[in-house]
């Protein structure tokens, strides 16, 4: 049996892989097949992540991510969780592939993802021109005229916020009315910057090797036409990636993992949840590796606290005892 799983392998789960492996807890991490390194593996330029001054691709932040969290003995396995058990004294991870693990405690690392318009040229041109992370991609966007897809709060937070780079957002929005609050909405409006297309959905998107245009369609009429664009940010929201969790662990009225204030304890002990999984507001890749930082810290402290209940549960004793 293991001291503890990690499942996920973006910023949280390998910040917190790090942790656990220098306290001597030997973490096996589970990374997706086709998925490992989370939604950085998307991201072309990442410059906003601290030490990095000339900045770093998404992919190879990941990649040291891995190699540190290795250097220190976690043990990584790229398959799929399909069930989990996390009730009880020994919580049980099943695989696609590599069996079933048991372990004292679990890390839930799995992240969010950004829900996308489902065109054919998405996956094609993401990262050249597509973005889902004005925060993370605007920079590279100045004096382009660009465009944000959808009507709530993270819409208009986007749409303004790329008005520092751009030289012209539209917002395009299905309905004739936003559903952002009003101090967002008003915010937007009184932007020079921003101009509304509504009752409008992208129905295509054009460029070879990066977005040229995108292609409209009216939802009153179904007419459609053409607009010129150097880039489209899709902000029609996320999902945390909690299907694996229902009916175990409580959730927040956002659909994230609810946490014990700024802790990582959930409702069940030995379980704890970091990253974009138990935050709807920032989902950042340094606030994703510092929430990885305390979900370790936690079970290190849960495993101690194991030990001191020896007499308790002698099997959970022997796992912990080498690593306390």
């Amino acid at each position: 049996m293991r001291n503890v799983i990690i499942i996920g392998s973006g910023p949280a789960g390998y910040t917190a892989a790090i942790y656990a492996a220098r306290a001597n807890l030997n973490p096996l991490l589970l990374a997706s097949s086709v998925e490992a390194g989370g939604e950085l593996m998307n991201t072309t330029e990442v410059e906003n992540y601290p030490g990095f001054p000339e900045g770093i691709q998404g992919p190879e932040l990941m990649t040291k991510f891995q190699e540190q969290a290795e250097r220190f003995g976690t043990e990584v396995i790229l398959d799929d969780v399909t069930e989990v058990s996390l009730e009880g004294d020994v919580k049980t991870v099943k695989t696609g592939y590599s069996g079933d693990f048991e372990a004292a405690s679990v890390i839930v690392a799995t992240g969010s993802a950004y829900r996308k318009l489902g065109l054919a040229d998405e996956e094609r041109l993401s990262g050249r021109g597509i973005s889902w992370c004005a925060t993370c991609d605007g920079f590279f966007f100045k004096q382009k005229t660009i465009a944000v897809v959808g009507g709530g709060d993270s819409a208009m937070e986007e749409a303004t916020f790329l008005t520092r780079f751009a030289s012209k957002v539209y917002v395009i929005h299905r309905k004739d009315s936003l559903r952002a609050s009003k101090i967002m909405q008003d915010r937007a409006f009184a932007n020079d910057k921003i101009e509304f297309i509504w009752n409008s959905q992208v129905v295509g998107i054009s460029g070879e090797n990066a977005v040229d245009g995108v292609t409209l369609k009216s939802t009153v009429d179904g007419s459609e036409s053409h607009l010129e664009l150097g880039g489209l940010f899709v902000a029609i929201g996320n999902d945390p990636r909690t299907h694996l969790f229902h009916g175990q662990l409580e959730l927040t009225a956002d659909g994230t993992i609810a946490v014990d204030g700024r802790s990582s304890r959930t409702n069940l002990p030995g379980v704890f949840a970091a990253g974009d999984v138990i935050d709807p507001t920032y989902r950042q890749a340094v606030t994703a590796a510092a929430s990885g930082t305390v979900a370790a810290l936690d079970a290190e402290h849960f495993l101690a606290s194991l030990e001191q209940e020896a007499h308790q549960n002698p099997e959970i004793a022997a796992a912990v005892a080498a690593s306390v």
